[in-house]
Order: C-alpha cells, then structure tokens, then sequence
C-alpha cells in the first residue's frame, strides 16, 4: 500500500508469517509484539491487499475445489464437484464426470440408503467407474432406450451397482419411451413395473441426467416428433430430469407426452432427499439452473464450463 515505510511493511510480514505459517492467534501476537488485536487484523488485511500474502485455493487432480466451493455456496448444494475438462470431447468429459461422480457416491452413500438409478449415458459412467459401494438396496427409476451407439440398459446399470454393494437390487424390463399413452399405462400396471416404480419413494439418494429441451441436449427431446417437441417448447418446457419436465422457475409441467413415459412420477422424484445430478456443457445451463431453483437436484457434479456459466449469471 502506497506511503508504507519499510519499517511498517516489516511488521506487516512479521505479523504475516506469525499468524499463517505458525497459525498463532491474533491475540498471541498482539502481546508478542505489544500492539492491539485490531492493529494485529488490520495488518492482516493489508498483507492481502499488498499481495505480501496469497490465499490459494490449490487444485486436487481435474478437480477445480475452489469453482466447486462457489457453486455449493451459491445455490445452496448438499455437494458440488466441479471438474476441469480441457478436452471438450463428449465421451471424455462424461467419462471424466463419471469418474469423479463414482468417488462422491462411493464417499456419500451408506448401508441405510437406498440408491435409485434411471437410465441415462451419464449415469452409466458413474456406475461403471465405482470401486465400491456401501451395502445400500439399489432400485431402478426408469425404463431405457436403444441407442445405436449405447447398448446398456436401465437393468445392466443397476444390477452392476448392486453387484458392488452386495445390496438386493430392484429391477423390470420395460422402454422409457412408449409410442401412445395407453402402451405405456398397459406396461406400468405390469406387476414386476408397477412394483419396480413403486419402489422409488424409499429412494434417498438418486444419480441423474439433465436434459435440456434442446435438439442434441436430451435424448427424448430427439425421441419426439418435431410437432411434439414445440408442443413441449409452447408449454415452457426447457428442461427433463429422468422424464420429469420443469419450466425455467423449475416448477414440474405434465405435458401429455408424460404419459408415454415409463419412469418416476414426480412426486417420488421430489420427495428423493438427495438427487445428485451429473451434467456437463453450458448449452444445458438454463434447465440446471431452472432445476436447482426448483428443488429438483440438490447435489451438481459438473464440468468447469457449465459450472462458470451458472455463476456469471446468478
């Protein structure tokens, strides 16, 4: 700071190295040095100004902790984890989310939870990149799609989580997607269905997606009929989490297209206590946002893009 001497400026680096590199209290070095608390804080303050101290956030690995600490704080997150993904390639970041994903699952849930799992090609990765798993039950939330390009089904994914906890597993085959509303009703009243579902209101910690209503930006956006997906865009529709849509205050739409699905109602998805929702890219930074501001996702394990793109505009 301007009109220091260097006497001044030694006591503000003797005060400096005292209290951050021998952790003494302001109060020790105040009778140390035979000055007030407060000189002792204002001098603080001024090593931080002067840049004669640098606090640093230091990065663990892809992690970015302190990025991560800014989005839990800001919106409020049972967790945030943020990972730096300088290779934009989409099979490598979700890996890499997957991966970091699988660490805090692994670190959060115990044997008294039940796990709940829809399918989803970000979810896949975070279950294909578990260690271990604590004995916790793990209970299917969706019926899947064929993809061309993803042959693992909503069964595949939660019996290979199961398979690592040692925990019974909960499963039924059926498609996410129906092509009428009375398909779909036929399957959800089937009795391995209907218990299957039934089962997502023990759920206590989920793992999802979210898809933007967006072309290339959700898989059943790209599922539906161009008709269909403006019906959805005129409703407000701007984003789906495992099938439940929610407009951009985040409140829950049930468009007639609902009815086709074969996942979770979105009373048990809102009754989940934590659903961690695993997603990368800021084009998906508007149904993030409307979801957090919703209550529907209370844990975010993101890429450094979208989580930076939901701090420059909160």
């Amino acid at each position: 700071m301007a009109g220091q001497g260097p006497a001044e400026l030694v006591l503000i680096a003797a005060v400096a190295r005292r209290h951050y590199l021998q952790d003494r209290s302001k109060v020790e070095i105040a009778e140390e040095l035979g000055i007030s608390r407060f000189k002792v804080a204002r001098l603080l303050d001024a090593a931080r100004e002067m840049g004669l101290v640098r606090i640093e956030i230091v990065r663990q690995g892809t992690l970015d902790l302190d990025v991560s600490a800014q989005l839990q704080e800001r919106f409020g997150l049972t967790h945030a984890v943020v990972v730096d993904t300088p290779d934009r390639d989409a099979t490598t970041v979700r890996q890499q989310l997957g991966e970091a994903a699988a660490h805090l699952v692994e670190e959060v849930v115990t044997a008294d939870d039940v796990l709940g799992l829809p399918w989803s090609r970000n979810v896949y990765a975070v279950v294909s990149a578990l260690n271990r798993l604590a004995p916790a039950e793990v209970v299917q939330l969706s019926g899947a799609i064929a993809l061309p390009d993803f042959d693992s089904s909503a069964v595949d994914i939660v019996r290979r989580a199961a398979r690592l906890s040692g925990g019974r597993s909960h499963v039924f085959y059926a498609p996410f997607v129906l092509d009428d509303a009375a398909s779909a009703d036929a399957v959800r009243r089937q009795p391995p269905v209907a218990e299957g579902l039934a089962r997502a209101r023990s759920v206590t910690v989920a793992i999802v997606g979210v898809g933007q209503w967006a072309p290339g930006e959700s898989t059943i956006h790209d599922l539906l009929s161009a008709a269909e997906q403006a019906e959805l865009a005129e409703l407000g529709v701007i984003g789906e989490v495992a099938g439940v849509f929610f407009d951009r205050d985040g409140k829950v739409c049930r468009p007639s297209v609902a009815d086709r699905l074969v996942t979770v109602d979105e009373d048990a998805l809102c009754g989940i206590p934590e659903v961690v929702a695993v997603v990368s890219g800021a084009a998906k930074e508007e149904a993030v946002r409307a979801a957090l501001r919703g209550g529907l996702v209370q844990s975010l394990v993101t890429d450094a893009e979208l989580a930076r793109a939901l701090l420059a505009r909160s």
